[in-house]
Formats: C-alpha cells, structure tokens, sequence
C-alpha cells in the first residue's frame, strides 16, 4: 500500500472534444507520412488533435496550478512553472498533504537543465529525500504536461495491440515503449477512433518497481491557446485488461494555466527563491 501511495505523486489529464475538419497542409503531411504500423498512424492523428510539440515550444513556456488529492484526502498543491525549451522546471508548494509533509516551511523544487535543486524556506537543502523528491516530480510533472506532443520522439516504439469497444464506443489499442539500455516505462494507450483522443491509458512506474500491474488514467480534456490539455486526470490500480481493481481514486486536476509568460529563467536556479 505505502509503494501505491508513494506513486500518487504523477500528474494527469484528458477529455474529448469535436474533431475539426483537416486543412489542405495537414492532409498533404498525413499523406507523405510514412507509418511503422497502425498504431503509428493512430498516435499521429492524436499528436495532431491535440496539438504538436513544435505548436507547444511556440508558447515559449507555461504557469498553472497542479492539485493532486489522494483516495484518503491528503491534498497537494503547487504552483508550477516550466520553460519548453531545456525541459526547466519550478514549483512552489502550497500544500503538501503528500508530498514529505513532515518538512516544515516552505518547499520549492526545481530543474535549471542540469541540475535539481530544493529550498526549504529559501535555503538550499542538502536532505536527501529532499532532493530525491525534487528529481522525481521536477521529472514526472513536466513529463505528464507535454507527453501527447512528445509521442512522435523518435525514441517511441508502436505496437498495435487491437480494437477495443469500450460501452459503445471503438477503441485503437496502442503499447508504447521505449528505445532504452535500462528498464522504461510501457503505456497502453485507448485512442477514441472518432475523436482521435486518449479517453484512458494503463501505464507503469518503473522507478518504483510497479510493472506487472499497472494504473488506469481517465482523462478529460480542455482547450487552452489552440491546445487540448488533459486537465482532469483520476487514476488507481488496474489489470492489464483495463479494469480497475478498486475505487481509490486518486485526483490530479491543472488549472489557471496561462502560456507565453516571458518566465526569467533566473528563477530556475538554484538559491534564486
């Protein structure tokens, strides 16, 4: 139980919305692509709903309000500050109901894009689980934020599992792996074939040896300066088949997010908070 509660510190969001009608350009890309198999292609037309990595990069960077709340109550919350390009990566937290909450003062994490650091009432800390703790969210929250327009990384392996009908509804299957020498995260991807979007994805964590039974993600989705972004995200324990095991949910939700802020990367130094 303690490995599945130290877990609840990912980040996540998806819905669905209408499919607009492909322009001329977007149609003359599809059709020069060139697909290592179906669930390829259907990754691509998701990448394209949702809005491409170059379109993200374009908004420069982003600021918004990440609260996460566990199946028992225990609320995080922060206020979250990433720069796309280096993948820097800030936080100031709010409450930490989960996150090392025996820490006294205030917490601040970040990533300058070499280094993670954290303060604790604006001192540099030494604390190894401190730091340990900076590493893993600083990683995972900016992974989480920009990981649909990074699905066509060249390092991303397709597989086509199968079509899936899920209450009604066609799903495309699809595992994603990754080109790795150490062990990599899997993700099973449920692409809604008439939105193009991902209702739901299982997923591992392989930092915390949880592999042979997955998370289930619901998403839900809202629009944000011509981007779909997963704002709403509810996951618990799973089976590979896509059924949860039982109801403890565990709620991340993104708010207030604002792009193109001008951020100062002074910010994401260490010791300028």
């Amino acid at each position: 139980m303690m490995k599945f509660i130290n877990l609840l510190f990912i980040a996540i969001i998806i819905g669905g919305c209408g499919q607009p009608p492909a322009t001329e350009g977007e149609q003359a890309v599809e059709e020069t692509m060139s697909f290592e198999n179906k669930g390829h292609e259907a990754v691509y037309k998701l990448t394209q709903k949702v809005g491409s990595y170059q379109k993200l990069r374009d908004l420069k960077d982003v600021v918004y309000t990440y609260t996460y709340i566990t199946a028992d109550g225990k609320e995080d919350q922060s206020i979250e500050k990433y720069i796309f390009d280096g993948e820097l990566s800030y936080a100031d937290y709010i409450k930490r109901g989960r996150t090392l909450p025996n820490v006294e003062g205030r917490l601040v994490q970040g990533f300058d894009g070499q280094n993670f650091w954290s303060t604790v009432d604006g001192v540099l800390t030494e604390d190894s689980d401190v730091i340990k703790r900076a590493v893993f969210s600083r990683k995972t929250n900016f992974y989480w934020f920009t990981m649909f327009q990074k699905l066509l990384d060249p390092s991303v392996e397709y597989t086509y599992v199968k079509e899936e009908d899920i209450n009604g509804q066609s799903y495309d299957v699809v595992k994603i792996t990754f080109e790795s020498d150490k062990p990599t995260d899997i993700y099973q991807l449920y692409i809604n074939q008439e939105t193009s979007l991902v209702d739901q994805f299982l997923f591992t964590v392989v930092d915390f040896n949880v592999v042979d039974t997955p998370f289930l993600m619901k998403l839900d989705y809202e629009e944000v300066d011509g981007l779909l972004i997963p704002t709403t995200r509810d996951y618990t324990q799973a089976t590979w088949e896509g059924v949860n095991q039982n109801e403890n949910w565990i709620k991340v939700r993104w708010s207030n997010i604002q792009f193109n802020n001008n951020l100062d990367k002074e910010i994401f130094l260490a010791g300028a908070n």
